[in-house]
């Protein structure tokens, strides 16, 4: 739901323009066929079978598949349940192969959100899985929070935050809520147990883009999962 605003969007001071060194990020991301997509995310939802079913996580052998999937990179896997948020988890490190993350986090958001009861058998027929891959974060040189404003490009910056211990990030889809900049950093300060209003010589932020894809769970055969080669 989106929150009520403390001001209107004419209320406020226009934004600078943007500093003359700080261009569009420098985009690295996959290139996935729909089938390597769709292979994501029927890893994906096997994960979360394994889960209800063994209480562990898929175990994946990335080398059974797509050169493509082999690579590190950072994911976030998101469940919604009718429409509902139903667990979101990810990681900001490219650590591990798409694949061994694309399964860790599908479990992890699934059974290990605490904000939500962990998932029912019941609900899997009713679930859509969505993956957001993530580039490598960029740094905004920002002196003022209007210098922060006046970079961000709604709908496809995600953010991250830092100040001391305190951090937070909204990937790109958080736009389609909080389409507004100023709403959209406050509530990501909010995220982070910082004011609204906070800034400070030590506050740090980040870009990044993503490439995302979802489909429901009830569409994704798992069987058709390949198999560790010999």
């Amino acid at each position: 739901m989106h929150p009520a605003p403390d001001a209107s969007p004419n209320d406020r001071e226009p934004l600078p323009p943007a500093p003359e060194n700080c261009g569009p990020p420098s985009v690295r991301l996959p290139t996935l066929t729909p089938a390597e997509q769709r292979l994501l995310l029927t890893v994906a939802k096997a994960s979360i079978e394994s889960g209800l079913r063994h209480g562990r996580p898929l175990a994946v052998e990335p080398r059974a598949y797509p050169p493509p999937l082999r690579e590190p990179w950072a994911v976030f896997v998101t469940l919604h349940h009718e429409n509902h948020l139903r667990g979101c988890i990810g990681t900001l490190e490219p650590s591990h192969p798409l694949v061994a993350a694309t399964a860790r986090f599908a479990w992890h958001a699934a059974f290990h959100d605490t904000r939500f009861a962990p998932l029912e058998e019941k609900e899997l027929p009713g679930l859509h899985l969505h993956l957001s891959i993530l580039s490598p974060p960029v740094p905004l040189p920002c002196q003022a929070e209007a210098e922060l404003l006046a970079q961000l490009e709604p709908g496809v910056d995600g953010l991250l935050i830092e100040d001391g211990f305190a951090h937070a990030t909204f990937l790109p889809s958080v736009w389609e809520t909080l389409p507004d900049k100023h709403d959209f950093l406050r509530q990501l300060k909010r995220k982070a147990g910082l004011s609204p209003d906070h800034w400070s010589n030590t506050f740090r932020a980040s870009r990044y883009r993503a490439l995302s894809f979802g489909a429901d769970a009830a569409g994704l055969d798992t069987r058709t999962l390949p198999t560790a080669p010999a």
